[in-house]
């Protein structure tokens, strides 16, 4: 199955007492396999272990995994903090400016607990401690990735399905390329004609031009190699359609050969028929080479 480089996956797992961890992975195109981690420090040990889980899993593709520790409370009693660094060096401005002005009185606790961060309600849990096992986090991060994989996989398809599209109609172009070729090396053939007619009226003949003159027109005119290896490379790309798997850098490259001999078909081509039927298989080929990019 073919796969393309995007993709996103979301899971969940309750750890019981433990915490609950949510993994977020989801990927772009890059020609390689770029890796962000995005782990609480309380796990960053995991973060190694973590990328071989993705290396296992991918190819190719910018791939972001952001893994966050949700706190099980277990139904326990909110509990009220006081910070008391904070409650002190409110006390102690609020005494300075006293003095500074000349206030009499001094300040109470009540009026220190209602300064903005001295008191706070939480729901009992150590949240600056919570932490899971690795056990559970790579179960997180493996049904994470099996819906990153699932929707690459389901995009992929489409993409597929829309090259094997494009991939007929190149075909076509290249048999019209094929079907007008003859015509085009008659007219070249009859324009060597009169030149060496024009040559040999002559007061003297040159052989050597003659010859020169022949090579020429035979390299010049002949694209039947060229026909033949796009119609092979045509098949190499169906092949691997059909094979599946990571092929995004083969067919790019197998796009990168068919541009190269339409580029020298179109290079040979002397009729406006073959050259239209060339710029034809180029504008179907970068349409081509656009979704390749794609692919895994």
């Amino acid at each position: 199955m073919v796969r393309s480089m995007t993709g996103f996956g979301r899971t969940e797992v309750g750890g019981g007492e433990a915490a609950t961890v949510t993994v977020e992975a989801r990927s772009v195109n890059h020609r390689h396999l770029d890796i962000a981690l995005r782990f609480p420090k309380v796990l960053a040990s995991f973060e190694l272990e973590a990328r071989r889980l993705v290396q296992a899993r991918l190819e190719r593709g910018r791939v972001d995994v952001t893994l966050t520790l949700t706190p099980t409370t277990g139904g326990a009693t909110p509990r009220l903090r006081i910070d008391d660094a904070l409650a002190r060096e409110y006390v102690e401005r609020a005494r300075e400016l006293g003095r500074r002005l000349g206030l009499g009185g001094d300040v109470t606790s009540a009026w220190a607990l209602e300064r903005s961060g001295v008191a706070r309600l939480d729901d009992g849990a150590e949240t600056e401690t919570v932490t899971a096992p690795w056990p559970l986090v790579a179960d997180a991060i493996g049904k994470a990735l099996d819906e990153l994989v699932a929707r690459r996989a389901a995009e992929g398809e489409r993409l597929a399905v829309e090259l094997r599209t494009r991939l007929a109609e190149l075909g076509a172009t290249v048999e019209a390329m094929a079907t007008r070729a003859p015509a085009a090396v008659a007219r070249r053939e009859a324009r060597l004609r009169e030149r060496l007619q024009s040559l040999l009226a002559g007061p003297a003949i040159d052989e050597a031009r003659i010859v020169t003159e022949a090579a020429i027109w035979a390299d010049k005119t002949d694209v039947t190699e060229e026909l033949a290896r796009l119609r092979v490379h045509l098949g190499e790309f169906a092949a691997l359609l059909d094979k599946g798997g990571p092929v995004g850098r083969p067919l790019d490259f197998l796009a990168q050969e068919l541009n190269r001999e339409i580029n020298t078909v179109g290079a040979k081509a002397d009729d406006l028929e073959l050259s239209q039927a060339v710029l034809a298989a180029k504008g179907v080929l970068e349409k081509i080479r656009e979704q390749v990019q794609n692919l895994e």
